[in-house]
């Protein structure tokens, strides 16, 4: 998730004043009592040392269990805990916590895959990942990925990927459970760079001591954790040696030009609009011939997006009248959105609102992460939603669940807050930005082209209105890999939003695809 999409309730820290000095002294305060004197020296009583401050250590959990996929029961250990991250003179500087599961059926490290996966943000733990798709155990929601009522549970999770691979969860600096250690200022870790590194000296680790350098060895990330896995796969490379099998972005951004509303970029505008038209497709806001036929309409919106729309953005004011007049019919046609309402947006909606928009009349707004949700906020005439109702439908089991599944069945105890999405780690340094916007898609091309034996899996919700599947199309059409790679990279497309593992038919699909990835980048059958 990246950290454009985390809510403003939570980036806004609210300032608590806190007096933990000594109280003010009362005019009938006692008269203050002299030291205790030790009777039989008649000295006063030394105080106690003070006590030895505990040194940090890792701290971890092992716990066996069994998962049932497909009917086959695969049975594994599970460990939970915190490795520390020490610089080469041997200072301990991050405490980070993980969450691995090795099957107890498959041994041969040397063909065993193992897979690290984390979510985005920044500020995001790796419990969405986690608990909505790889692991053994999965959030129950109900089947169209929409909230269902407390209390919160978790079922066995079918669709886990623990069949094909060994799986190692990644939380970063300041997330779930994994911390900087006094003394070390967290925000020296809250940066693209900062973050690359502290995560990949993680990975580095846990590979050196679990005996994975063998191993086919896979990235699988989120939202931000799509960026970060495209960084990650050329700071391993360069730093440590360390080449990949695969990567698997779920919901990318690699291009922030692609996603950020900002004056004078137009790009966003051009990749939302087949999105736009998907959502208003499925609330029934088309033209008929469009909505009789979704395939049809995603496909006249992605044609006229790259093509007539884009023509028509890139000429500004010069723009002709009539041509102007053409171009706001067929975005009306497509978006379900008033002529008049997109003439005075200047052809450019943005998408905060189109959320409010679009079901303006029906006093409902749709959501960021999944527009097929929907919620209602105190008024109807504002320009952007109160909430997401997407990810309001999330939060509240994933957190639970996590918070319960670590102690009661990991058996790992930890009285620090588990962050799920925080805004501790903000202002993140994007200072690797080029000509303004984060670009990682060269890292990737260069790590590709370096390694032409790693494969990319891209999956994209139709309903993804933070990373829209045109904006992830366009970047791979433009990162500038050799003909001979560009097959290294595939696609796959599902009826839900950004976090599709959450829609039943989705899940099912996305599993089935990311098994034939891992199968297919191991080298194996």
């Amino acid at each position: 998730m990246n950290y454009r999409y985390i809510p403003a309730v939570l980036l806004a820290a609210t300032a608590l004043l806190r007096a933990d000095g000594p109280p003010a002294a009362s005019t009938n305060a006692a008269p203050a009592q002299n030291k205790a004197v030790d009777q039989k020296a008649g000295e006063p009583k030394k105080d106690a040392p003070a006590s030895k401050e505990k040194e940090p250590k890792d701290e971890l959990s092992e716990t066996t269990n069994t998962v049932t996929i497909h009917g086959i029961e695969v049975k594994y250990k599970a460990t939970a805990g915190t490795i520390l991250i020490k610089d080469e003179e041997g200072k301990a500087l991050v405490s980070f916590f993980f969450t691995a599961y090795t099957s107890l059926d498959k041994t041969n490290l040397e063909e065993r895959p193992v897979t690290f996966s984390f979510n985005g943000g920044p500020g995001s733990a790796s419990v969405w990942m986690h608990l909505g798709l790889l692991g053994p155990r999965r959030v129950f929601m109900k089947p169209d990925g929409t909230l269902p009522p407390p209390p919160f549970r978790l079922v066995n999770n079918d669709e886990s990927l623990l069949d094909q691979s060994d799986l190692v969860f990644i939380d970063p600096v300041s997330t779930g459970f994994t911390r900087a250690l006094p003394g070390e200022d967290a925000a020296k870790y809250h940066g693209v760079d900062q973050d690359l590194r502290s995560v990949g000296d993680f990975i580095r680790l846990y590979t050196t001591r679990y005996h994975r350098w063998l191993s086919p060895k896979f990235l699988i990330g989120e939202s931000y954790g799509t960026t970060r896995a495209a960084g990650l796969a050329g700071y391993l490379e360069d730093r440590y040696g360390m080449y990949l099998n695969g990567i698997a972005l779920v919901s990318a951004v690699l291009d922030f030009s692609t996603i950020s509303f900002n004056a004078g970029n137009d790009l966003p505008y051009i990749v939302y609009l087949p999105s736009e038209t998907a959502t208003a497709w499925f609330h029934k806001k088309l033209a008929p011939d469009l909505q009789a036929d979704q395939t049809k309409a995603l496909a006249e919106a992605e044609k006229f997006a790259l093509g007539p729309y884009t023509l028509a953005l890139m000429q500004g004011a010069n723009l002709p009248a009539g041509d102007r007049a053409s171009i706001i019919t067929e975005l009306a046609r497509l978006t379900g959105l008033s002529g008049d309402y997109i003439e005075r947006a200047n052809l450019r909606v943005h998408a905060s609102l189109f959320f409010k928009e679009l079901l303006r009349k029906e006093r409902l707004t749709v959501g960021r992460y999944d527009s097929r949700l929907t919620g209602e906020d105190r008024d109807s005439v504002g320009e952007s939603p109160e909430f997401d109702p997407s990810f309001s439908a999330a939060l509240g089991p994933f957190a639970a669940t996590f918070n319960d599944y670590v102690r009661r069945e990991l058996k790992f105890e930890s009285d620090l807050p588990y962050e799920v999405l925080t805004g501790k780690v903000q202002p993140w340094d994007f200072s690797q930005a080029r000509n303004h916007y984060l670009d990682i898609a060269e890292n990737l091309r260069q790590a590709m082209t370096h390694n032409p034996y790693l494969k990319v899996f891209v999956a994209n919700g139709h309903y993804d209105m933070a990373t829209p599947y045109l904006a992830t199309r366009y970047t791979f059409d433009h990162i500038g890999l050799p003909p001979d790679l560009r097959g290294n990279v595939s696609m796959g497309y599902y009826e839900a939003g950004h976090m599709m593992y959450l829609n039943t038919p989705s899940r099912i699909a996305l599993k089935e695809d990311l098994a034939r990835f891992i199968r297919s980048a191991a080298g194996s059958k």
